[in-house]
């Protein structure tokens, strides 16, 4: 039996289909159903279609058994119409903390150079920087190297899709948050291996 943690992934769309469903049901039905292509600004609305289930690769129709069972992918009209909710409500949010603090310019456009420094400086907290003068650090080296492979993951998996200066601000980050990985496990290997400090004469 494996040991993998099981999780489940819930798909909100087809509660949200549930539910609608339901409302419709306890309310009269119309004269006239409207057809679909009738309702340009309607939402995105879950369709299951028998047809094109089967059309669906192997691999996501039917998982494995050590695989988790997802959700149907999101149709291109569902993406579209929650990347501009999303857009609407972000720009909501911008406009909010504008007008509190007026002197406070327009956030700049989220890249790939800060996915980076955020998984960088993720992993150096994770390894005691910027604690406090006359605190103790507190690592979590185990989360460190989490952090540290999902950099790696990155790196792998946008190899051959980078600039020139992305490239090499990954590779940079990944070889500083790996060595700093590197001098802390020795520390924390030669501690180990100290002799404990015997007690003062007279003590047990």
């Amino acid at each position: 039996m494996s040991d993998t943690p099981k999780f489940e992934v819930i798909d909100r769309r087809k509660m949200k289909a549930e539910e609608e469903q339901t409302h419709h049901s306890e309310a009269p039905p119309p004269a006239e159903a409207p057809s679909p292509a009738a309702e340009p600004g309607a939402g995105p609305r879950l369709v299951v279609n028998e047809t094109k289930r089967e059309a669906v690769p192997p691999a996501v129709a039917a998982p494995g058994p050590d695989e988790p069972e997802l959700p149907p992918a999101p149709t291109a009209d569902e993406i579209r119409e929650q990347k501009m909710a999303y857009d609407t409500a972000a720009q909501r949010l911008e406009d909010l903390i504008r007008a509190q603090n007026p002197a406070a310019g327009a956030q700049p456009p989220v890249g790939f150079e800060h996915l980076v420094q955020q998984l960088y400086v993720s992993a150096m907290i994770q390894m005691g920087a910027g604690t406090q003068e006359g605190q103790r650090p507190r690592v979590d080296i185990v989360g460190a190297r989490t952090t540290i492979d999902l950099i790696s993951v990155l790196a792998e998996k946008t190899k051959g899709n980078l600039s020139a200066l992305e490239d090499r601000t990954l590779q940079t980050v990944l070889f500083e948050a790996r060595m700093a990985f590197l001098e802390l496990t020795s520390m924390i290997n030669a501690q180990a291996l100290q002799p404990p400090v015997p007690p003062p004469a007279g003590k047990k």
